[in-house]
């Protein structure tokens, strides 16, 4: 009888990059799936200290993780992102695209400099991230990109955002199909109102609480319940998802 201890390697580790991932959802994002045993890169535009305090956060628990500047709308910051992520960790198995960009005003009214920014960060960006997803993800991975419910309930004031994130959507399910034989999947989270700062910045008390009466569960989400959603994606148990749009909105249209 043979009582030799097995000595078969562990499982390479996952590796996951988070575009935004210094703050609010993202920063929940790169917490979640550094718990769940991933290696995470978290990206920031503008913020150093803030992604090197989620990566302190992250390596406090015993993960491994890095913070990388790169302008997601950006095809050589992108590929560069990816480029650092390969050399430190060996590759890459998940993208969280949870960089964006919100800007609030009737159609009307609206500055079309602003308009422009709005549709750089969310649709470009969300292109040029999904270019890279799909040529450098390893087999057995995911994409994971970002809507909004407004796309569905069409608040007044959210038209630039709600246009720029409807471009997502269409992005997602035809991605999806283009990775055909690719063994990589591609969905897209769209959360209600979440108590981050981008979403309260702006709001009166009585707003937020009106916002807040909307779901059926009557609450703001948390970034935790997105993280959680995005995990579940992200996850082997989450792999015959594909191609869908999540409303992670707690019920309201």
């Amino acid at each position: 009888m043979n009582t030799t201890p097995s000595t078969s390697p562990a499982p390479a580790r996952r590796v996951a990059v988070v575009t935004g991932g210094s703050r609010g959802i993202g920063r929940a994002v790169s917490r979640k799936l550094a718990h769940d045993g991933l290696a995470v890169v978290v990206n920031y535009a503008h913020d150093p200290a803030a992604a090197e305090e989620t990566v302190a956060e992250i390596t406090a628990g015993g993960g491994p993780a890095i913070a990388v500047r790169a302008d997601v709308a950006d095809e050589h910051d992108v590929a560069a992102l990816f480029d650092r992520a390969e050399k430190e960790f060996g590759g890459v198995d998940v993208l969280v695209n949870s960089a964006g960009r919100l800007a609030l005003s009737p159609i009307a009214a609206l500055d079309l400099s602003v308009l422009d920014a709005v549709h750089r960060t969310n649709i470009r960006g969300t292109f040029v991230t999904a270019q890279q997803a799909a040529r450098r993800l390893r087999p057995g991975g995911s994409f994971v990109a970002f809507s909004t419910s407004v796309v569905g309930t069409q608040f007044p004031a959210y038209g630039a955002y709600a246009a720029s994130k409807g471009a997502v959507e269409a992005m997602t399910l035809i991605l999806a199909r283009e990775l055909r034989g690719r063994n990589v999947t591609v969905n897209a989270v769209a959360p209600g109102p979440t108590a981050t700062d981008l979403f309260l910045e702006g709001k009166s008390e009585e707003e937020i609480e009106r916002l807040a009466k909307v779901p059926p569960l009557e609450r703001l989400g948390t970034p935790e319940d997105i993280a959680e959603v995005v995990a579940f994606l992200a996850s082997p148990a989450g792999h015959w998802v594909n191609g869908q749009v999540l409303r992670a909105n707690g019920g309201m249209v």
